[in-house]
């Protein structure tokens, strides 16, 4: 009898459409597959053939259905009609909405342009933004960087054109040693999962040195558990024993660095420690074919890293010198720094060791003939298959600047940066600092700011200063507190407008940023700010206006809501002018589109400030005669230039002979393009231009003919940072502009142009004895920040948080899992659930961010596990520093960017008794979209 098997469908239709666009679950830019069935939502997957995930989605990824159908999306514009705080609006139209928000704007700009302070959070369209706030005419716009990762940013443009994450990566293909510092696990998931798959298929090996044993340092072959805040010390004793070894890339030094560049030695001269420059400015080296001066770049030379030169009396001696008078110091040999860093003297000598035998016992070479900028041509690319990672771990630290820096002269020691199997740069990236733009603050009423708001000093000249010394912004960026604070300090804003330091500003405009919450330190505070009332009965901050998708926390802060839509309902634009898509083989840019649209009153934010330019007469979003320029962000993704030829997106342009990619008119049917292609554009590198990008005359004439650049950018990398020492001399009491005698000291120590380590600042500002234990955040990989917060697939994952203690001070306390802690700082206390972790440095406390809510908020039920057992370690965060008796408040930031010190948090410990919830316990918010149902369901299709 013949058996017969049942026929099964194991591929069901679950659409009839597909739909693709890109993820807005965290910062990746992923490329997702949206399924839609009966014109809606059904299903959300990875592209195959998106060149950032390849087909990958992570657990955000595909809970991306969730987010768009969140009870606690916004529905109308909202006005506030009870007390901040309270919750209580009204729903108003979009004219209404867009008529108050003239009313309040419009005289600002005709007055006094700087009283509107415009900030925006982790939104991913930062060029567009900017140039609104540009044309309004404020000096006081930033994004979330300042709290975020300017730290890493800055280091890297200073020290080598670029920097990790979104900016650069390991060449994946033949790196056989990976070494990562403190990288978060919600950012940049999936290419980093990606990439550590194939590593560990092919037998490479990988270090992770965090605190924290968690997520990609879980399947480390080799974890680091270093004490926070000691990256800088562990990575300045390798440095020093690669140094003292002899295991350093002299080739790579002396031709792509400015280790040959000669200093200025004398003490006594107002150029000390500034370079030896000819006639066309250009930083001298000896040729070691002649003996002579050379510009760096002149064809033909070999810098010379051993000659020095004397001339009128003084000597001058190379960059390389410097560095090993500075490095081979016995202070930083593993003897000296294992203990405070929580390691072994043989473990970093073994790391070292490990280093340097791949790097150059390992080296690779790839048959691939290039010419290089002094026009010599290369037969081969020589790689130093050594390569490293880095985020928030080193960056949200007051040292975290020059430990960055650190870590890139690590790289660069070895010649291990734009080389087969090290660090690649993606496009736009990289460009020397000279290239960026340098900060601007001059307003006058009815004009926009004379330039970009953010930038890159150069020195003393740049800073953001009135005429009379005081800070030109509202966060007092670019000043001598802070002076290479690249992206602003938003956290910093509510607080200074607060104090009226330096000055009163009358409207708070914020989009995606939960300043009420977790995007702000000392959340109690901010709060109290935010509400709090002058003695003629007004608020100290009179009006804020908010933007959102959601019913977060800062939503019962504001006067009037404009609510945005979720990443599904509207047009995006991940352009080359700001935050791309690019890999290291091609430049590459993205759209988000409306795959579906919205079921409520809400607009997309970019395009509401199209119409709101226009309303208030912003230059560029106006025409001749006075119209709306672009009707939407779509419009203005399409027309915008930025210079002839150069638009928000690079694909699909018009050039003389057609359509074009790179530089070209713009092109009506551009969007349809990107929308056909999967919402993307690769513009791929050729072969010859892939590595040494800087130095590759084949990546330059790529990138001109591309609009990266508009003529070639070649550099060296900076070792020794002339800006830096610039501000080190006006701080010694040269030049024309001196910082306060109270800053000077500081300045000088923390300023220095080879990098350093000094202890974090906030060690100087408590005693340690009795807040002997680090306490840090980390960032669990099914949560980007608060984002998810409302979402019904990943509350399931992450529904709350306890304290993770290690193994000591669990059992030193008497802990068992469940128990409860009161965890105080020098600033306040938090009473927490704990849990036990093994895998931890012993000094060292933690807990995952942005899980816990406030009651009332996102439209979470009142019994929500995220407001009873969830909690923040923000409310135990201040933004300055605890008093030091000298009669300052110092913020509690670095020091040469302003970077938010999250990480720098000491706190003690002590077990209590069960309470009924995590506290504080903020009183609860009401909110505009009341609370969702107990069970999130719909069904899609017929």
């Amino acid at each position: 009898m013949t058996q017969h098997q049942p026929e099964l469908d194991l591929s069901p239709p679950v659409s009839d459409e597909v739909r693709r666009t890109t993820c807005y679950m965290c910062a990746c830019r992923c490329g997702i597959n949206v399924h839609m069935k009966a014109g809606k939502v059904a299903y959300i997957e990875g592209n195959r053939d998106h060149p950032v995930n390849k087909g990958v989605v992570c657990a955000k990824g595909s809970a991306g259905i969730m987010q768009h159908n969140s009870p606690a999306r916004l529905r109308a514009p909202l006005r506030r009609v009870g007390p901040r705080g309270s919750g209580e609006f009204e729903e108003i139209s979009w004219d209404e909405a867009l008529s108050l928000a003239t009313d309040w704007l419009a005289p600002l700009r005709a007055t006094a342009p700087e009283k509107l302070a415009f900030f925006t959070g982790r939104d991913q369209s930062q060029s567009f933004t900017s140039y609104w706030a540009q044309n309004f005419g404020t000096p006081n716009y930033a994004a979330h960087g300042g709290f975020c990762s300017v730290n890493m940013a800055a280091a890297g443009i200073y020290t080598m054109g670029g920097a990790f994450w979104e900016f650069g990566t390991p060449d994946w293909e033949h790196t056989k040693l990976f070494m990562l510092f403190g990288v978060a696990e919600d950012h940049d998931s999936n290419p980093i999962k990606m990439g550590i798959g194939r590593l560990k298929a092919r037998g490479a090996r990988v270090i992770g040195v965090n605190p924290v044993r968690s997520g990609y340092n879980a399947v480390a072959d080799d974890w680091v558990g270093i004490t926070p805040g000691t990256d800088g010390l562990f990575i300045l004793s390798l440095i020093h024993e690669l140094m003292k070894a002899g295991k350093i890339d002299v080739d790579y030094l002396s031709r792509y660095t400015n280790a040959p560049v000669l200093v200025n030695g004398d003490a006594k001269s107002p150029d000390h420690g500034l370079f030896l420059r000819d006639e066309n400015g250009k930083p001298l080296v000896i040729d070691r074919n002649t003996g002579k001066l050379a510009a760096f770049d002149a064809p033909g030379i070999r810098p010379d890293l051993h000659a020095t030169h004397r001339a009128a009396g003084v000597t001058h001696r190379p960059v390389m010198h410097l560095m090993a008078e500075q490095y081979l110091d016995p202070k930083y040999a593993p003897e000296a720094v294992a203990e405070r860093c929580g390691l072994t003297v043989q473990k970093i000598k073994t790391i070292a060791a490990e280093l340097a035998r791949v790097a150059f016992d390992e080296a690779i070479t790839l048959d691939r003939e290039w010419t290089d900028f002094r026009g010599e041509t290369h037969r081969t690319m020589t790689g130093r298959p050594v390569s490293f990672h880095a985020m928030r771990g080193i960056s949200a630290h007051s040292n975290g600047f020059q430990t960055c820096r650190a870590l890139h002269v690590l790289q660069i020691l070895l010649g291990s940066v734009e080389v087969p199997g090290g660090m690649r740069f993606k496009p736009p990236y990289p460009k020397p600092v000279s290239a960026h733009p340098r900060p601007h603050s001059k307003c006058a009423p009815g004009t926009p700011l004379d330039g970009p708001h953010l930038g890159y000093p150069a020195g003393p000249d740049d800073l953001c200063l009135r005429p009379d010394g005081s800070p030109a912004r509202i966060d007092k960026a670019f000043t001598w507190e802070n002076p290479l604070s690249a992206h602003g300090l938003m956290h910093m804003v509510i607080s200074n407008a607060h104090a009226g330091d330096p000055y009163r500003i009358d409207t708070l405009f914020l989009y995606m940023a939960n300043m009420a919450w977790n995007s702000s330190m000392n959340v109690g505070g901010v709060t109290e700010m935010l509400t709090d009332r002058g003695e003629n009965g007004d608020y100290v901050i009179p009006r804020i206006i908010y933007s959102d998708a959601y019913s977060s926390e800062m939503v019962a802060y504001a006067d009037l809501i404009l609510p945005d839509t979720t990443y599904l309902e509207r047009f995006d634009c991940i352009s080359l002018l700001d935050r791309p898509i690019s890999e290291p083989d091609a430049a590459a840019d993205a759209i988000r589109w409306p795959v579906v649209a919205p079921d409520r009153d809400v607009r997309g934010f970019q395009s509401v400030m199209c119409e709101l330019g226009a309303r208030l007469n912003l230059p560029g979003f106006v025409t001749e005669d006075g119209g709306q320029k672009y009707a939407d962000y779509a419009d203005y993704i399409t027309n915008h230039q930025r210079k002839p030829g150069i638009g928000p997106l690079a694909g699909w342009r018009i050039g003389d002979d057609g359509i074009t990619h790179g530089r070209g008119a713009p092109n009506a049917a551009q969007l349809d393009s990107y929308i056909k292609n999967g919402s993307f554009c690769v513009l791929p590198i050729p072969d010859e231009a892939q590595y040494y990008k800087p130095w590759n005359m084949a990546y330059q004439d790529w990138a001109v003919r591309t609009g990266i650049f508009d003529t070639p950018q070649p550099y060296i990398f900076d070792l020794y940072s002339e800006p830096l020492r610039r501000f080190q001399l006006a701080a010694e009491g040269h030049g024309a502009h001196q910082p306060p005698d109270a800053l000077r000291g500081r300045i000088k120590a923390t300023m220095a142009p080879l990098p350093i380590w000094y202890p974090a600042l906030e060690d100087g500002h408590v005693d340690g004895e009795e807040f002997p234990i680090h306490a840090l955040t980390q960032r669990p990989m099914a949560m980007y920040h608060s984002w998810g917060g409302q979402n019904a697939w990943l509350r399931q994952i992450h529904g709350h948080n306890p304290l993770y203690l290690p193994t000591n001070l669990f059992q030193k306390h008497g802990f068992s899992d469940g128990d409860w802690a009161c965890v105080t700082s020098a600033h306040g206390e938090i009473t927490v659930p704990v849990a036990h972790m093994a895998a931890l440095n012993p000094h060292t406390v933690w807990t995952w961010n942005a899980i816990g809510k406030r009651k009332g908020a996102w439209a979470l039920r009142d019994g929500a596990p995220e407001g009873t057992r969830g909690f923040l370690l923000n409310h135990i965060i201040h933004e300055l520093l605890p008093p030091k008796g000298d009669g300052l408040r110092w913020a509690n930031s670095d020091p040469v960017t302003g970077q938010a010190a999250w990480f720098d948090l000491r706190v003690k410990i002590e077990k209590v008794a069960a309470p009924d919830q995590a506290y504080p316990a903020m009183p609860r918010i009401a909110s505009p979209v009341g609370q969702g149902p107990g069970e999130l369901a719909w069904k899609v299709g017929p």
